[in-house]
């Protein structure tokens, strides 16, 4: 006894569409939330720039800081007090310049502060032309 002699039997089909929309979905979630842990491996070390110097008149100012943020103006170490201080050396330096250039130059491993100190001191001491020194590129 065959009831169902008329009907054919369907074959089943799997549709794929829905399951690549909930990978995508998934694929995008994991971009979205992926923590990049390179950011936290950065090591910087001194600017490197290649150019020529340019030939100026202006005795420039030489602010050396070390990485143990010990200052030295002209080659000639300074005791750090504080902002103040420096900027009055930063002035006996300039000497009779109106508008010396500050070229500060810094350890790679020189304190982010101690740069800023000497940023301010000059901002002080009326001198606007700032310059920082690095070193070409070894090829």
């Amino acid at each position: 006894m065959n009831f169902q002699r008329g009907r054919t039997r369907e074959e089943p089909e799997i549709n794929l569409i829905p399951m690549i929309d909930v990978l995508l979905v998934i694929l995008i979630f994991l971009m979205v939330t992926t923590s990049y842990a390179k950011y936290s491996e950065l090591q910087i070390n001194l600017p490197q720039a290649g150019g020529e110097a340019v030939a100026s008149q202006v005795q420039p100012v030489n602010v050396a800081i070390d990485a143990s943020a010990h200052y030295a103006i002209n080659n000639n170490a300074l005791n750090y007090t504080d902002v103040n201080a420096l900027a009055g050396s930063l002035k006996t330096a300039a000497g009779t310049q109106t508008d010396p250039v500050i070229v500060i130059n810094a350890d790679a491993k020189t304190p982010h502060q101690a740069v800023i100190n000497v940023m301010e001191a000059a901002r002080q001491a009326g001198f606007g032309r700032i310059t920082f020194a690095t070193q070409t590129e070894a090829r």
